[in-house]
């Protein structure tokens, strides 16, 4: 299988859908040979769930059955492919190639683990359509690309639902999780970095990959997240296991998890004619990816040596696993009979290609051997050539370069040539201060030398067909090497390097209960922070007894970024990562839903409150008890009574779930809420006003506040006329005074309700807390008095 070896996606993804909005979805990944399964029921007009896995996997090419394959059926997975995945390729497979009982059968001789370890019985029966979805993207991938999966190589997930933290597309955009927002307000594009970006310190492709992927899809599972923070506190108060590993990991190759691919797969058997066109190329990446391999078990030793004291669960596992493991050592004496000692990956082009032809000893092929000799004597006579051309034509600063595609060819520096090259040079080009050129003499050479690596690529391959077998029978062994560097990368250089960076104690370890509330001390936006030196940190309390908080506060108070904030620190918290706050504790989060900024979609023809909506609507329709649900200003867009209205009944809605919900606004008879339901805090951003003009402190209060007409304040500056500011002062003021009269009338029908929920949330906290039998005695005692002072 050939690579790029850049970070983009290497995903097939097959899609399928029945009549009753149930869709099958198979992901098949090229480059570490794993195919991921998902069914699931699309809750979503707009198929928001479809978007979100699509939006995941980026993939290259989508499979889909054709329209009409039955008549009657939907077609919407089709059309939103054709409408908003047009860089990935479309291939269109007959409805035959969807073969449920075909996809099971292969995943049975496909998978690495036993059947039965799947649960492949009770899965079939229940989720056909992604097995069907399998079937047709294998098929594709032995159609297209010319290979078949090795049997019992290759790695399978099942996602019958979400395993992880669902975060839909629309959220991932609010939350600048993978891109950034553009914005003009801070001077340039790459000022403003995203969560992503931040992180992007892995050093492996693979490692990269893994931090987008858990980003998109952080755990739910506490055991595995407690795991990785457990591994980051022995890394944080073990410096010399930190750099012991950061040394280790750059000994890998960049591209290890690639070499999965030419070891999982095997080509098909095809006639001498096809094989004959890019049989040589095909031949050298297999070669590359033996030397690669090579290079990645000379290195695991001091990976073993690294990690031989290490004490939590994750760092110790991978040791007995990987570094105990004695296939690795099987795999290396099979490499060593037939590839040189002295062989090892390299980047720079010619020295890469020459380790490649040179990979097997010496006289084990005579026609190896043979051309080997006509390869360094091409290489011989092209480097006397540019020897003679130097002295010949008095160019001693001519440069001879190579690269896999041109091969050989001069560089000049235009500085050092008087008019024009002399006659013989020919494919004469500028490039900057340069002049790349070439001789007929030189072509010639280059032909020839071409044509003796390639022949040692392929007189290689066939030298390399038995330790071929030997390797693919410990291909599981190879699978779990790759996923552990790319977890260890993620790790050690992505997480604990963010955090050795930052001044001590700026991020701390998250702490998780399994209904407790969530409670944010002195927390910091990620992302902003390393921009703005002066960034205010803010607190957050949600529990079951208030699990909604209304936040007000005027235009640029701070709202959104908090908003924002509080989202990327569960994120955080649940990849694994330490947060930047003083403390957080936090109940597993299974979904974010964000209903943030106001804007037209042109390409749904939908205007900007038709888009409020119809993510309003989703995020009604699949929110669940432990979702976490932002909204930013939700109702503005449509006319004040019918927007308060909707905001209202929206609040009330989710008030009655146990979901926890931030719900940020400028319409303060919303603050009347709280009158009305114990459950519901009103928080402000604080602004002081001082000579008409507002001074932001970005700072998150408790309790309601008025600033008084912050509005006409920003529309006399706007200069309208005083005849009109006047007028408007009057108006607001008559009606904000019925508003007050209205809420005092609330506070006293509900007083002793708000009472209860305040009792009750100090009893929850109680549940969940550390702290020693006394104080927690204490504090009932209080508690007590408390109610006794209130007659509850």
């Amino acid at each position: 299988m050939e690579d790029d070896g850049g970070e983009g996606s290497s995903f097939l993804v097959s899609i399928i859908e029945n009549r009753a909005k149930e869709v099958g979805l198979a992901a098949f990944d090229l480059r570490s040979a794993s195919l991921h399964l998902s069914q699931y029921i699309e809750t979503s007009s707009l198929y928001e769930n479809t978007k979100t896995l699509l939006h995941f996997y980026d993939p290259i090419v989508i499979i889909v059955p054709p329209n009409k394959s039955a008549s009657n059926s939907t077609s919407a997975v089709t059309e939103l492919v054709d409408r908003f995945y047009g860089s990935a390729k479309k291939a269109v497979l007959s409805r035959a190639c969807f073969d449920d009982t075909k996809g099971a059968i292969l995943i049975k001789n496909l998978a690495a683990r036993d059947p039965s370890a799947l649960g492949l019985d009770t899965y079939y029966k229940q989720y056909y359509l992604c097995l069907a979805a399998a079937a047709a993207v294998l098929k594709w991938t032995e159609a297209e690309k010319g290979v078949v999966v090795t049997n019992h190589s290759l790695s399978v997930t099942f996602n019958g639902t979400f395993d992880h933290m669902n975060i839909d597309a629309t959220s991932v955009q609010n939350l600048e999780i993978i891109e950034p927002f553009h914005s003009a307000l801070l001077g340039t594009c790459n000022k403003k970095r995203s969560l992503f970006h931040m992180l992007k310190t892995t050093k492996t492709i693979g490692g990269t990959r893994l931090l987008r992927a858990n980003l998109l899809q952080p755990l739910k599972d506490i055991e595995t997240i407690n795991a990785r923070l457990d591994c980051l506190d022995e890394l944080m108060n073990n410096e010399q296991l930190f750099f012991a590993l950061c040394q280790v990991l750059r000994k890998f190759p960049k591209e290890t998890d690639r070499v999965l691919c030419h070891f999982c797969f095997k080509p098909k058997k095809v006639t001498i004619e096809v094989r004959s066109v890019d049989r040589a190329k095909k031949s050298q990446v297999l070669v590359s990816s033996v030397i690669l391999l090579k290079t990645a078990l000379d290195a695991l030793p001091l990976l073993s040596k690294a990690l031989k004291d290490a004490k939590s669960f994750l760092l110790s596992n991978i040791y007995k696993s990987v570094c105990e493991n004695e296939k690795y050592d099987l795999i290396k004496k099979r490499i060593e009979e037939v590839i040189d000692e002295d062989v090892l990956h390299a980047r720079v082009p010619f020295v890469a290609c020459t380790q490649q032809c040179f990979a097997v000893k010496a006289e084990i092929d005579g026609l190896l051997d043979i051309s080997r000799r006509s390869f360094c004597e091409t290489s011989e006579a092209i480097h006397t050539l540019a020897n003679n051309y130097r002295e010949d034509f008095k160019l001693p600063n001519l440069k001879l370069t190579f690269k896999n595609r041109q091969g050989f060819h001069f560089i000049v520096p235009q500085k050092n040539i008087q008019g024009k090259l002399p006659s013989k040079f020919i494919q004469i080009v500028k490039h900057g201060n340069n002049i790349h050129c070439s001789t007929l003499e030189l072509a010639s050479l280059n032909a020839r030398n071409k044509s003796a690596a390639a022949e040692c690529y392929t007189r290689t391959e066939v030298c390399l067909e038995e330790l071929m077998d030997a390797i693919r029978e410990n291909v599981s062994a190879l699978t779990l090497l790759a996923e552990m560097l790319c977890l260890l990368d993620m790790i050690v250089n992505s997480f604990s390097h963010m955090i050795s960076t930052k001044p001590v104690d700026q991020y701390t370890r998250p702490e998780f209960t399994e209904n407790g509330p969530m409670a944010i001390d002195a927390g910091r936006h990620p992302i902003l922070e390393s921009i703005h030196n002066d960034f205010v940190a803010n607190n957050l309390f949600l529990s079951e007894a208030s699990n909604m908080v209304i936040v007000t506060g005027p235009n640029m108070s701070g709202k959104s970024t908090f908003l924002q904030q509080v989202c990327l620190i569960v994120i955080l918290a649940q990849v694994g990562c330490y947060v930047p706050a003083r403390f957080l504790t936090l109940r597993v989060v299974d979904r974010v839903f964000t209903r943030m900024g106001a804007f037209d979609n042109l390409e749904s023809n939908s205007s900007t409150f038709m888009t409020e909506m119809k993510e309003t609507a989703f995020i009604m329709q699949n929110v669940s008890q432990r979702s976490l649900i932002v909204m930013d200003e939700l109702g503005r867009a449509t006319s004040s009574s019918d927007g308060f209205a909707i905001a209202w009944s929206c609040c009330e809605h989710l008030l009655s779930l146990k979901a926890y919900t931030i719900f940020a606004t400028h319409m303060e008879n919303i603050s009347e809420l709280a009158t009305i339901y114990a459950n519901v805090k009103i928080h402000h951003f604080h602004v002081e006003l001082k000579n008409n003009h507002l001074e932001f402190k970005f700072q998150l209060k408790e309790g309601p506040k008025h600033i008084p007409h912050y509005g006409l304040l920003l529309a006399e500056v706007a200069g309208l006329p005083n005849s009109v500011i006047e007028t408007a002062r009057m108006i607001t003021s008559k009606i904000s005074e019925k508003e007050k009269k209205r809420m005092e009338i609330n506070c006293l029908q509900n007083h002793s309700i708000q009472n209860a929920y305040h009792v009750a949330q100090r009893l929850l906290c109680l549940k969940y807390s550390n702290q020693d039998e006394d104080t927690i005695r204490q504090a009932l005692h209080n508690l007590k008095e408390y109610c006794v002072k209130q007659k509850l």
